[in-house]
């Protein structure tokens, strides 16, 4: 399967004789951020938005077939989580998805409990709601991590308490693509009577996860090859909520006409990722490994480098200038951290102990499906030439 993004990109120059001159594109490697439209997944699509463009709600043919479609699609999806097809919940994305979970618990008619429990390397979305639920109200207890981005579990066990109503935590770092150990903190949150939802975003479809004790997921498309503008909400058989959007109810407390064509690009990218999810963490450790081995001496991986999903790597360069760094490597679509945070400081890299100047002088690269072991190699070669170059210059 080859990429779905041209490799050169063709400008032409406003004059009286036009001329066409041709750059190359640089090497994306910013699968963090997000990933190509798999090819299928956009032949799969294109049929319904043109020629089926019907509302899935309305009562004749074009609503009967799109309808078909946004539920083929929902099985799809609820066949990667082995779950029941009716818990799956189309969204507009994981930023939405994650809103109407942390206020759908806490503003759910009867809650008495107030309190939140969530992490300070989760995605700002979590953090941000959950700011929010804490300014109109609720509590909140944000937990630390230890210097390699994991949780020790004894400071939750010190946190918990029957007032907590949500345990929040991130399945994989958008960052650092450090992993959590779900499992265990959703047995402590369910010890205490808490509800656990987990941000999946980074995770859903790289890895196989056991829904046993999460009460709500949130997760996406276009982590996972598929379209932009689409997620879902996860929620357990008999789990209710307060609707996050109210008008005609299409999605049980997500209302809002839904577009048919992103709902069947998600269910293939769904579809894609059971059938590849071996193959596909198979190349990204191949091309971890392979960026690591390749690159010079002295650096820092942030972040567990055990428990991780190694399509992420996030790199410190000591004795770099963090703003020139970025810039020197301009052949290479990377970035400095999360881009919902593009120009401040990363939070996740300051959790983990980073100097604000170090936490600078890092790069966030991420490579998965459609990524050749050549332009590993290439940006290997562009990394230690560019690192080295500022490490003369500030000597």
């Amino acid at each position: 399967m080859t990429a779905p993004s041209p490799s050169v990109r063709t400008t032409v120059a406003a004059s009286s004789s036009a001329r066409t001159t041709v750059a190359a594109m640089p090497i994306y490697l910013d699968y963090g951020a997000t990933t190509p439209l798999d090819p299928a997944v956009a032949a799969a699509m294109q049929p319904w938005q043109v020629e089926h463009f019907g509302n899935p709600a309305s009562p004749h043919r074009w609503g009967y077939e799109a309808a078909a479609a946004v539920d083929a699609a929902r099985a799809r999806i609820a066949a990667l989580l082995e779950s029941p097809t009716e818990t799956i919940a189309f969204t507009g994305g994981a930023t939405e998805s994650v809103n109407w979970a942390l206020k759908g618990v806490l503003t759910a008619p009867g809650q008495t409990r107030r309190r939140i429990i969530t992490l300070a390397t989760e995605h700002s979305c979590v953090l941000e709601t959950a700011r929010y639920l804490e300014s109109v109200g609720a509590e909140l207890t944000v937990l630390p991590v230890q210097p390699d981005g994991l949780l020790d579990l004894a400071d939750l066990d010190a946190a918990l308490g029957p007032d907590v109503a949500l345990v929040s935590a991130m399945l994989v770092n958008n960052e650092i693509g450090v992993v959590q150990p779900i499992a265990a903190i959703a047995e402590r949150a369910h010890g205490v009577g808490a509800l656990m939802h987990c941000d999946a975003a980074q995770g859903f479809g790289k890895l196989p996860i056991d829904l046993a004790g999460i009460d709500l997921l949130s997760f996406t498309a276009h982590k996972i090859y598929g379209p932009k503008g689409i997620g879902a909400l996860y929620r357990r058989p008999a789990l209710s909520l307060t609707p996050l959007l109210h008008g005609g109810g299409q999605e049980d407390g997500r209302s809002g006409t839904l577009a048919p064509a992103l709902c069947v690009g998600f269910g293939t990218a769904a579809a894609i990722a059971a059938e590849r999810m071996a193959e596909d963490t198979t190349h990204a450790r191949t091309l971890y490994d392979r960026l690591v081995a390749a690159l010079d001496p002295p650096f820092r991986i942030n972040g567990s480098t055990a428990a991780r999903w190694f399509g992420n790597l996030n790199l410190s360069f000591d004795g770099v200038d963090g703003t020139r760094l970025l810039s020197a490597v301009r052949g290479l679509a990377v970035s400095s951290g999360s881009a919902c945070a593009t120009g401040r400081p990363s939070h996740v890299l300051a959790a983990l102990g980073l100097s604000p100047a170090a936490a600078r002088a890092s790069l966030r690269i991420g490579f998965g499906r459609f990524t050749t072991t050549s332009e590993i190699d290439a940006a290997a070669e562009q990394i230690n030439a560019a690192v080295a170059s500022l490490r003369r210059k500030a000597a």
